[in-house]
C-alpha cells in the first residue's frame, strides 16, 4: 500500500540536476508493430537505469494518459548524455532500431525535453500524497516557516535550514 503524507511537504534535492521529460504519440493505431516495441522499451530502460545508481539517474515519475509522460530526474545532463550514447545500455539499441524501423514513417513519434534546473531555481509542493515527482527523488521537508508560499520557497530556497 502507498503511504500517505497527510501534511504540505516541499522537496529539496542537493546541487543542480535536469528534468527530462520523455513521451510517445501513437498516430496510426493499428499500425501496432511500429509502436508496441516503442512502448515496450522504455519500462526496461527504467529498469535499467533505476539499477544503476552510478549512471547519475535520480528516478523517475509516470504521468497517466494514453500515451504516458515520463519525467526523469539526473544528477547532470553529462549522465543523461553518457547513458543516451552508452552502446552497451538498452538506450542504444532501442534509438537504432526506431530510428531504423519507423524514423518518419508517421505511425509513431517520440519526443523529449531537458530542463537544467540550478540549485534553489524550483519550488514544489505535496498534500495529502504519497512520496512523488521530486518529492520521490528529493528530501521530502515540511512546507512550514519559510517553505510556507511558493514565492518564498523559491525565493529564501538557497538560505533555508
Amino acid at each position: 500500500m502507498i503511504k500517505m503524507i497527510n501534511q504540505r511537504m516541499t522537496a529539496t534535492l542537493e546541487g543542480d540536476f535536469v528534468v527530462f521529460l520523455i513521451g510517445m504519440r501513437i498516430n496510426r493505431f493499428f499500425k501496432f508493430g511500429k509502436w508496441i516495441p516503442v512502448a515496450r522499451a522504455m519500462p526496461n530502460m527504467l529498469k535499467e537505469l533505476s539499477a544503476k545508481p552510478e549512471s547519475g539517474f535520480l528516478g523517475f515519475q509516470l504521468y497517466g494518459g494514453i500515451p504516458p509522460v515520463i519525467v526523469q530526474y539526473w544528477r547532470s545532463f553529462e549522465h543523461l548524455e553518457a547513458y543516451a550514447k552508452d552502446r552497451d545500455s538498452l538506450h542504444y539499441p532501442a534509438w537504432k532500431s526506431f530510428n531504423t524501423r519507423i524514423r518518419s514513417n508517421g505511425a509513431v513519434g517520440i519526443w523529449h525535453e531537458t530542463y537544467k534546473v540550478k540549485a534553489g531555481d524550483y519550488e514544489c509542493i505535496y498534500n495529502n500524497m504519497p512520496r512523488y515527482g521530486l518529492g520521490k527523488v528529493g528530501d521530502l521537508i515540511p512546507a512550514t516557516g519559510k517553505r510556507e508560499y511558493a514565492a518564498d520557497r523559491i525565493k529564501n530556497r538557497d538560505h533555508q535550514e
